[in-house]
């Protein structure tokens, strides 16, 4: 099985002491009867370090059975063992938690999927395409809406036609706090990247921005505190939330990025406005609370079962990568080789990435993190190289899976 991890932030992307929180012999066996393999589960954590990982950790889950454990280290210069808990930048698996909520106030009749952003935000998507845009295509990338990316940090563009690819955006906006709409203007006055509701679609963050002002036109809160309330909440999420300043409060580790080889040695950019990507890519979690908000949605405890069905209606996508995936309304589906569906998403931050997949039937889980992105040196044609931490990852993932 091959998830893409996609190349830059904030968007479908993608140490050495090894720790982990043992369980007791006899759950061991009981999970290793079950598909559930805690050894093999290290072994394939101990193999993505092995391979160039600064650290990695994760929480599997089958049926009521639990696993978490992580390998590396979660900072380089004290060498302190990574674990599993902390908490981590989850890049866009934000974008779930956004689209839960939008459909909340679907529900609610406050929104409605197939109607035009302008009834809602003329002024951000002004004549005609105002009205040819809707909300299912914000919340499926279908809307045609460029990314901002290119032009909020222009030293990343070579990955979206330009030339530019250097460290000089990321460390200009390090503490630089963004309007939200004028990113959001940066997106509309781009050249469109396809026609309103025309697919394949294209993947970005603008449409996300949009989405959460909407939520605050509707709900009359900001977007944070509104999904806190009726997101966040009801799915009994306790280490889940938006960041308010550039730190992070509760144990984390360090986030080291490599930018494809234009940062050697990679950089810790732990500290960072996340103000660029809020609500695309802000949220802060653990790999326990992810596994609990998928497993909630799944099973109908966030939205209802007809709004469930909207977001897993999927249409192909054209993710940062340029790989084609199959995206509904805030997650991904994924097949594995022995044709299982899953349903989840996958992100990043400067120096994070994340992913979380949660079988159809809700019984099998996976969420894993890292502290260091875009390891992979470019080739000629600008494109990253195979690397080893790559087969590594995907082999953790058949196994956490339960991918035979």
């Amino acid at each position: 099985m091959k998830i893409p991890l996609a190349v830059l932030v904030g968007a479908v992307l993608t140490i050495s002491a090894c720790t982990m929180q043992p369980a007791s012999s006899k759950t061991d066996s009981a999970r290793t009867e079950s598909g559930l393999d805690p050894a093999a589960l290290q072994s394939a954590l101990d193999a993505v370090r092995d391979a160039g990982m600064v650290g990695v950790f994760m929480e599997v889950r089958d049926g009521e059975r639990v696993w978490s454990g992580a390998s590396g280290v979660a900072d380089v210069a004290s060498g302190e063992p990574i674990r599993p808990g902390l908490v981590h930048r989850m890049g866009s698996i934000t974008k779930t938690f956004v689209a839960a909520a939008v459909m909340q106030q679907v529900e609610k009749g406050r929104i409605g999927l197939d109607t035009p952003i302008a009834d809602y935000l003329p002024q951000l998507v002004p004549g005609e395409r105002g009205t040819e845009i809707t909300v299912r295509m914000l919340l499926n990338h279908t809307s045609g809406l460029a990314e901002h990316l290119p032009y909020s940090f222009p030293s990343l563009s070579a990955f979206f036609g330009g030339t530019q690819l250097s460290a000089e955006s990321l460390d200009k906006h390090q503490f630089t706090e963004f309007d939200p709409i004028e990113l959001i203007r940066m997106g509309v006055d781009a050249p469109a990247t396809g026609a309103p509701g025309a697919t394949p679609g294209v993947y970005s963050n603008t449409n996300y921005f949009l989405l959460a002002q909407l939520l605050q036109k509707v709900t009359g809160k900001p977007f944070a505190t509104s999904i806190a309330e009726n997101v966040i909440r009801r799915a009994n999420l306790e280490n889940t939330a938006f960041p308010d300043q550039p730190t992070l409060s509760a144990p984390h580790p360090r986030l080291y990025e490599g930018l494809f080889g234009m940062i050697d040695p990679p950089r810790d950019y732990s500290v960072y406005n996340m103000s660029w990507t809020m609500p695309g890519a802000g949220i802060v979690s653990t790999t326990a609370d992810l596994n609990r908000f998928y497993r909630a949605l799944l099973a109908g405890q966030i939205v209802s079962p007809e709004s469930l069905a909207q977001m897993q209606r999927t249409v192909p996508v054209i993710a940062l990568d340029g790989k084609q995936i199959e995206y509904g309304l805030g997650l991904h589906r994924v097949q594995t080789a022995t044709g299982e569906t899953f349903w989840g998403h996958d992100g990043s931050a400067f120096g994070a990435l994340a992913i979380s997949l949660t079988s159809a039937d809700g019984t099998r889980q996976m969420s894993v993190a890292m502290n260091y992105a875009r390891w992979n040196e470019l080739g000629p044609d600008r494109k990253p190289k195979p690397h080893p931490i790559d087969a590594a990852l995907d082999n953790l993932y058949r196994i956490a899976m339960g991918d035979k």
